[in-house]
């Protein structure tokens, strides 16, 4: 009996995720410049046939992982709340997103960063321009509500500030904390002393250092 139209779409969007899911494994073993495709499709367990059907090219996988994780930072758009609530969810947001995706973390960071892969990162971010406007004023909102004199430096200062956090969570996973430094930040903003820690891991205040 032949195979629903909805039972191959399914089996395809399987098939696609656990490409990026390798790709995205390959991607931090190896980094972006020394992986291959062949090492994606091994990793997958598929054939380079099947990849090239989803993806045009490595820079083609690299790009669709950034576009989820540009998507990802939209979800801010969803919280709701007083100005206050919604700058402590926005806080909250992006210090679990940095904690519970440190691969794609590091991807994006790597691509960012590295003169011969900055394109690519370039290239997406073009491409989701309007939907990260929309985040920009989401969080120019906000100050603007709070009585922020500027509302955009204050939205370019918070995330900078969330974007260094990521990187250092991202270089030193076991020994940064996460909590003390969130409560830190709610400080700096004046919001109320957060009720519950997030329900990720953050070491004691030492020294950060990467373990080998």
């Amino acid at each position: 009996m032949p195979r629903s139209v909805a039972t191959n779409l399914q089996m395809r969007e399987r098939s696609r995720e656990r490409i990026l899911s390798a790709a995205l494994e390959v991607f931090a073993q190896k980094g972006y410049e020394a992986a291959s495709i062949s090492d994606v499709t091994a990793r997958a367990g598929v054939s380079r046939g099947l990849v090239g059907y989803y993806f045009a090219s490595k820079r083609d996988l690299a790009a669709q992982l950034l576009d989820r994780w540009l998507d990802g930072i939209a979800g801010i758009l969803e919280i709701p709340g007083t100005p206050d609530e919604r700058l402590a969810g926005m806080i909250d947001g992006a210090l679990m997103a940095a904690a519970m995706t440190l691969p794609v973390q590091r991807l994006a960071i790597s691509l960012m960063m590295q003169p011969s892969t900055h394109g690519v990162f370039a290239e997406v971010e073009t491409e989701k321009s309007g939907r990260m406007a929309l985040v920009e004023d989401a969080i120019r909102e906000v100050f603007a509500a709070r009585g922020a004199a500027d509302p955009a430096v204050e939205e370019m200062l918070l995330r900078a500030t969330l974007e260094g956090v990521t990187v250092k969570l991202a270089i030193y996973p076991e020994t940064f904390p996460l909590e003390p430094i969130r409560r830190r930040l709610y400080a700096g903003y004046g919001l109320p002393e957060p009720k519950e820690p997030l329900p990720v891991p953050s070491p004691p205040v030492d020294r950060l250092r990467a373990k080998p």
